[in-house]
């Protein structure tokens, strides 16, 4: 085998003492023990009985060896001999429950086909590999991390029982494979940009600026990813409507609190941007992946979101359960999850802050203690990334003010017939009521008319008076006392009224 090639299956693994003696295996046979031992311990675990999970369920490490011309226990195989070690079988298989991955869908997903290696673009020495279907990421960590992971499952355990919409990573199980004298520890997790979407951008932010551009070997791949400073450079920020700006905030928030109890920090958001006006992949020419999806709250759209669509649902969108989102005039799809969770402020990093604050402000510096850094971390992807739209001004007031307008002239179309109606009917009952007094003005008794005096001098001055003032009483008699016999008193009130509102009432104020 050659240095290059063994140089490349070493990074992420620990060789052994006896390694010097062992050649090391090649990249293929260490992706085929570990698809094998997967297979094994989730076949093996079916045999155990469903039951509640205990405390002391979470520290439980199974070995087994599974040479390559089989035994009792375990089936034949063409790759060397290996070493196989479960961490926590039946915390993991909770987990796996909890997402609703069934035990055969898992191991058609690891092991029905070759495993797809991809290119790690952090300064870690992991090696990651893909599943046909796209469904899980396989890590290989270092022990110090797997350790951690080890004592974190009690309060991710709490933490998804309270919350399994969450934005960090999803693990699925973690497992050791000891072969040819090398150690490799690795976990299954959660894919978060699927391989049918076309990534355009894709980022790794930590909300640091110490460092934080990419190389330029980074930059001349095909797909680069880049960090911090070149999105400040590249975007003006991903702008969302303000419920999924306020529900993913939300997330991130509660996310990092989780986080921060666990003392964890310079974990990052890995961000991946798929350019909707651009030429998308045709249906043909895309993979099978995400077809028939087997994990509930996988994609970004259902960890942010209360009520998540039904798998079969997300699975046939044509977003692939992206969050959309504008830049400019470009629409966007968004998808996104914390990495990177498994670094602990451990005395190592102290010192790795504490250096490096000596040379550079100490604040810039991706290492720092988990407080800060999640204040930091969310202040950076609330104010620079992530922004909200906002309706334009005075768009609000304006539309209050036609809504104003629409309602009163609405109204005021409701209401004028009425009005009409009503000054119809009462012009109309005015009139009946002067064509009746007409008709009882022209009576016998004719009671506008003045009573006939005579002009006759009777030739007694004194005779004259008193006939005078005579006829002024009984004429003033029949004013006060003889009032009109065809108008009650209804009426003439009726037709007061009338009188005054057409004639007194001032004018009805107008909508217009």
């Amino acid at each position: 085998m050659s240095t290059a090639t063994a140089d490349s299956v070493g990074r992420g693994t620990k060789p052994s003492k006896a390694s010097k003696d062992h050649k090391k295996p090649t990249a293929a046979a260490l992706k085929g023990a570990i698809q094998l031992g997967i297979g094994y311990a989730v076949g093996n675990l079916s045999s155990k009985p469903d039951r509640d999970v205990l405390m002391q369920d979470f520290s439980v490490v199974e070995s087994v060896f599974l040479p390559s011309e089989g035994s009792n226990l375990t089936p034949a195989h063409h790759y060397p001999d290996f070493r196989l070690k479960t961490y926590a079988p039946l915390a993991f298989r909770y987990f796996r429950e909890l997402f609703g991955i069934k035990p055969d869908d898992y191991l058609y997903s690891m092991c029905n086909e070759p495993l797809i290696e991809l290119a790690n673009p952090g300064a870690s020495s992991s090696w990651f590999y893909l599943t046909s279907d796209d469904e899980f990421i396989i890590k290989t960590v270092q022990h110090k991390e797997a350790e951690f992971l080890q004592k974190l499952l009690p309060g991710y355990y709490m933490n998804l029982n309270q919350n399994p919409r969450t934005l960090l990573p999803k693990f699925y199980g973690l497992y050791c494979i000891q072969c040819s004298g090398v150690t490799v520890r690795v976990v299954v997790m959660n894919n978060v940009l699927p391989r049918a979407m076309k990534m355009h951008y894709m980022y790794d932010l930590k909300g640091s600026s110490y460092k934080r551009r990419a190389s330029r070997k980074e930059r001349v791949k095909s797909s680069p990813t880049f960090k911090d400073l070149d999105f400040q450079e590249m975007h003006d920020g991903l702008h969302f409507d303000p419920d999924t700006y306020s529900a993913l905030m939300k997330t991130l928030q509660r996310d990092c609190r989780v986080l921060e109890s666990f003392k964890i920090m310079d974990y990052s958001l890995l961000l991946g941007i798929h350019v909707s006006d651009r030429k998308p992949l045709s249906r043909e020419s895309r993979c099978d992946s995400r077809k028939g999806q087997k994990v509930l709250y996988s994609t970004a759209l259902e960890s942010i979101q209360g009520n998540a669509k039904a798998p079969e649902l997300v699975a046939d969108d044509d977003t692939l359960g992206g969050i959309p989102a504008k830049n400019k005039d470009e629409n966007l799809l968004i998808f996104l999850g914390i990495i990177d969770i498994l670094q602990s402020y451990r005395f190592i990093k102290k010192v790795e802050h504490s250096w490096k604050a000596l040379v550079h402000d100490g604040d810039t510096v991706s290492v720092h203690r988990p407080s800060f850094y999640a204040d930091r971390f969310l202040n950076f992807m609330g104010s620079t990334v992530f922004k909200k739209i906002h309706p334009l001004r005075g768009a609000s007031s304006r539309r209050k003010k036609n809504s104003f307008y629409v309602a009163k002239s609405a109204s005021q179309e409701f209401l004028s017939p009425l009005k009409e109606e009503k000054k119809d009917e009462k012009k109309a009952q005015s009139l009946d009521n002067l064509d009746g007094n007409c008709k009882l003005y022209s009576s016998s008794k004719q009671p506008d008319l003045l009573p006939r005096v005579s002009l006759e001098s009777t030739g007694n001055d004194e005779e004259d008076i008193e006939n005078s003032e005579a006829r002024r009483a009984s004429s003033s008699t029949i004013a006060l006392d003889d009032p009109l016999p065809s108008l009650s008193e209804s009426q003439s009130d009726s037709e007061l009224d009338v009188y005054l509102r057409h004639t007194d009432s001032p004018r009805e104020p107008s909508w217009s």
